[in-house]
């Protein structure tokens, strides 16, 4: 069995989604992949996941835009339904509708739990739509799947917005939930970046966590490889949003490629890699725009981590600087107590630093919690913060890269190890 997973840039219209159902044939007339299986995860379409995420903001904050907001969404979906079916009486339009009315139900009350919960409940909607879509697209066209309901599948703890999996129940209902039919029906639709708590609510595995959703699988399934469809020949030294000059990668290391996640490269989800290494999986990454080339492939060979230099850039970036309010050294129980704070406002820290007398860490900019952090903080200490920074990070880094990232810059913390440099910096205009 193979798992496949298609983001958010491979079905954002209806060409994509047509895209998509190629790439499927190509795969499924291969007599292997059709002999094994193949389990597909999509994520939700184009920015549904940003536009779902104003629903929500409409919703708490009472602006009175969020029947606007939700209607912007419904829209999205009914175009390209609309494009992909010639037939407007398919059932597909009425599963649609009843799936919008989920969030619609959700949104007609008042408010009455915190924001993560209701966060989950609404933007997982995404990825119900879109798989719904998908599934019904290829079995109009003959490409006959199932659809299934990850939630069925992927069980977590109640932590919304960043749920923690339970390995072993995740496993035993993958095990018996995800079984081909017969070898005409060996192709299952499922989703990315949801799951369900043991209350049977609806969780999510945090920003971008539809890779770790097909990891997730493929661990539980034993399967025989995963392959990411990106709008990227493969995984790149770097974002080529942020950098003009980018050379592919074609083969890394499990650990070369954990490496970059954690340090921030977008082409992976932190969490993906660490499944499928334990299993030693194959992991493909492979262009949905040029399906039959090569991409990148991420196993056990080393050969390949330290030749080319790579880069990642986050932006949006705050520097807290803690210290005691009477300036006494920040000591373990002072750490211990910071990071307390950290993990229960579900901040993540992608750069620290301690002096004798203060703790800096460099967090992602958060329009819910960073401030809330800040406030908590300020209770027990003495706290400054810098925003609108970014964050680099070099791995295998030399003089002439470093020089190359930090021109006209004004770096505030500076770290080196043998492999990797990181910079916290603005510009020197600002």
């Amino acid at each position: 069995m193979k798992v496949f997973k298609f983001g958010g840039a491979s079905v954002k219209d209806a060409n994509a989604v047509r895209n998509v159902g190629e790439i499927i044939k190509l795969y499924k007339d291969d007599r292997a992949y059709r002999q094994a299986g193949l389990v597909v995860v999509v994520s939700a379409m184009g920015k549904t996941t940003n536009s779902l995420e104003k629903v929500v903001e409409s919703y708490l904050s009472k602006d009175g835009k969020v029947q606007e907001n939700l209607q912007t969404v419904k829209d999205f979906h009914t175009e390209i339904l609309s494009d992909l079916f010639e037939n407007k009486n398919h059932p597909i339009f009425t599963e649609i509708h009843n799936t919008f009315v989920e969030i619609e139900w959700e949104i007609e009350n008042e408010a009455s739990r915190e924001y993560d919960y209701i966060y989950d409940q609404i933007v997982s909607i995404g990825e119900i739509l879109s798989t719904k879509v998908v599934s019904a697209y290829l079995n109009n066209g003959n490409i006959n799947n199932e659809w299934l309901d990850v939630r069925s599948v992927i069980q977590t703890n109640n932590t919304h917005r960043n749920a923690k999996v339970d390995w072993e129940l995740t496993k035993k209902l993958a095990q018996k939930e995800i079984k081909f039919s017969s070898k005409e029906q060996s192709i299952i639709i499922t989703q990315g970046f949801i799951a369900s708590s043991s209350e049977l609510f609806t969780t999510t595995l945090g920003r971008e966590g539809s890779d770790f959703s097909a990891s997730i699988l493929a661990y539980c399934l034993n399967a025989e490889s995963v392959t990411i469809w990106k709008d990227v020949p493969g995984m790149l030294n770097a974002d080529p949003k942020w950098f003009g000059d980018t050379e592919k990668l074609d083969n890394i290391s499990y650990h070369e490629a954990v490496e970059l996640a954690y340090y921030g490269a977008s082409v992976i989800h932190p969490k993906t890699i660490k499944p499928l290494h334990n299993k030693k999986i194959p992991f493909y990454i492979k262009s949905f725009l040029s399906p039959k080339d090569e991409g990148t492939l991420i196993n056990e060979n080393t050969a390949g981590d330290s030749l080319i230099p790579s880069f990642i850039f986050k932006m949006n970036q705050v520097l807290i600087s803690i210290a005691a309010k009477d300036y006494s050294f920040i000591m373990e129980d002072n750490l211990s107590h910071i990071f307390g704070v950290f993990s229960k406002h579900g901040v993540r820290i992608n750069l620290m630093q301690n002096s004798a007398i203060s703790f800096s860490v460099c967090v992602d900019f958060d329009v819910q919690k960073t401030m809330q952090l800040i406030d908590a903080l300020k209770e027990e200490y003495k706290v400054l913060y810098n925003e609108n920074l970014e964050l680099v990070t070099i791995r295998h880094y030399d003089q002439q890269t470093i020089d190359r990232v930090t021109i006209n810059k004004d770096i505030l913390v500076e770290q080196k190890s043998r492999q990797t440099a990181r910079f916290v910096m603005k510009d020197i205009n600002h």
